[in-house]
């Protein structure tokens, strides 16, 4: 009898469909590194995990143990490494403590994704050269709370997602929907066309805090904690809004502002 020859077209797109659901995997994959942040993380009943990994030149101790048997409670994978194979996945050998922690944070998505299921309807904020991350961690928190649908994150000029902003977040970096941009100038650019409006925080902005009314697509940007918006951001910008200001005081820090602009519409 004879074989029937492989559909060609089909495994094509078989692997297709299984690159695209790997890739949309990762863009929900955060790793985190250092010992406490990976046992808290483990520790959070509310936290999915992927996979502990962990170097092989770690002495036994109660805190790994406890790694362990938490990470095999959650079904997570345990792969031992070398250390230069460790750093490689924490990105910062100096302070990953030997362990590191992948996290599947069902709230972070790609660019890509988010257009392909544009709602009708959405109110995000972003940060422009946001680099402490502190600050970010704070915005992430107050966004966390608040009524927006999500923050835009670009993945080059802002502060990294590590355990710094993870503590200053106090954990909800897991919980908010965050949508990653390779560049927030392009991706801005993009969805304008789509309908979308872009305000940006600006101390001389024409639409007072108190007054703005936001449309039915908007983005409110935030800038850098020095020099604000930058140039190509600011010139996509619709308008600005601005947060008067008393006693002669000429700024907030950017997660202050970000706070009142993310809770602004309950108090309207």
């Amino acid at each position: 009898m004879a074989k029937t020859p492989p559909n060609k077209s089909s495994e094509r797109q078989a692997d297709s469909a299984e690159y695209r659901e790997k890739k949309r995997l990762l863009a929900r994959m955060l790793t985190i590194y250092g010992r406490n942040p990976v046992l808290e993380a483990l520790q959070d009943p509310s936290i999915r995990v992927f996979r502990l990994h962990l170097a092989d030149s770690n002495k036994p101790n109660a805190m790994l143990s406890d790694m362990q048997r938490l990470a095999q409670a959650k079904g997570a994978e345990i792969v031992w490494h070398n250390k230069q194979a460790l750093s490689r996945i924490s990105k910062n050998s100096q302070q990953d403590q030997g362990v590191a922690l992948d996290v599947i944070t069902e709230g972070f998505c790609q660019e890509e994704d988010w257009l392909a299921a544009l709602p009708e309807r959405f109110e995000l904020m972003a940060v422009d050269g946001v680099t402490n991350p502190q600050n970010l961690g704070m915005i992430i928190r107050s966004l966390c709370a608040s009524p927006l649908d999500g923050l835009l994150l670009p993945e080059k000029g802002c502060a990294k997602l590590d355990p710094l902003v993870i503590k200053a977040s106090a954990g909800t970096l897991f919980r908010t929907p965050i949508i990653h941009t390779a560049s927030l100038a392009q991706c801005l650019a993009r969805i304008k066309q789509l309908g979308c409006k872009v305000y940006g925080l600006d101390a001389q902005g024409r639409y007072s805090i108190a007054s703005f009314k936001a449309p039915e697509r908007c983005v409110m940007v935030m800038g850098n904690e020095s020099t604000g918006l930058s140039p190509e951001v600011k010139a996509l910008c619709d308008g600005f809004i601005s947060i008067p200001m008393q006693r002669g005081v000429e700024s907030l820090n950017v997660s202050v502002a970000a706070s009142l602009i993310a809770f602004r519409s309950l108090v309207h």
